[in-house]
């Protein structure tokens, strides 16, 4: 894993940090690669229940791909378009703790989580039409499921640099506070969400993404319906309501 990348995990939160602040936590080959590696040990984590993504420092979320290793040809925009679409299909519950502004394919990576929480005074622009880029498909797909296309030809026709309220009028962001509160929403948030049942949250996060990209498979639906009804986390849940209690869910 690169040492620009970093991970972590307490008790079932896994931490994924962007560690390149010198480059405003911008993502190259190497960085790609070590956050694949990190989606391979979420992916293997039965215990996991929500994954953090975040950067290092208060300047910058993330400025997307890295410049210099497109220009080399050491990153193909596959490459960066393969990773965030791992991400963006995790089966758990992911947010980004977005530490400050937000550039290029950052704006991409916060999207690919399931929640953002931003800071109050960043701002965020992607730039491709200002260099001559035309932003991948895969990309743009996501900002219109996510944002609808109103929202996504500002961002990226225009290349419009949007202010934090304005961002989370569009909703970009879910929730927005101020840079001092920032680690206790995000706590928050995540102790929360790695409380509910899991089977449940797994079933609609995929049918939501289903929903979003134009059809929900109703064969799917109705088995992971089945399954989430049969599962001792529904008998759990019952219990811990007649007994006036938080319920101890074990995610089957």
């Amino acid at each position: 894993m690169s040492h620009t990348i970093e991970y972590a995990v307490n008790g079932g939160v896994g931490t994924l940090r962007i560690n390149h602040e010198d480059r405003h936590n911008s993502l190259g080959a190497a960085e790609l690669q070590g956050v694949s590696e990190v989606l391979d040990l979420v992916e293997e984590d039965p215990e996991l229940r929500v994954l953090i993504v975040t950067g290092t420092g208060e300047k910058t979320f993330c400025a997307g791909a890295s410049l210099g290793d497109l220009n080399s040809g050491a990153l193909k925009p596959d490459a960066f378009q393969s990773v965030m679409h791992r991400l963006a299909t995790l089966e758990i519950p992911t947010l980004a703790r977005v530490n400050g502004n937000v550039f290029g394919g950052g704006t991409e990576l916060a999207l690919s989580c399931d929640f953002r929480v931003g800071v109050i005074g960043t701002r965020l622009r992607v730039p491709a039409a200002a260099f001559g880029l035309c932003y991948p498909p895969a990309g743009i797909s996501l900002f219109v499921e996510k944002l609808g296309a109103s929202a996504a030809r500002r961002m990226l026709v225009a290349s419009e640099a949007i202010d934090a309220l304005e961002a989370h009028r569009i909703g970009f962001y879910d929730y927005l506070v101020p840079k001092e509160e920032l680690d206790e929403r995000v706590e928050e948030l995540v102790l929360h969400i790695a409380g509910l049942a899991p089977l449940a949250t797994k079933a609609m996060k995929e049918l939501i993404i289903q929903a979003g990209r134009g059809a929900i498979d109703l064969s799917r639906a109705s088995e992971l319906a089945r399954m989430c009804e049969e599962s001792d986390d529904l008998q759990e849940g019952f219990a811990a309501q007649r007994e006036k209690r938080m319920p101890e869910f074990s995610g089957s």
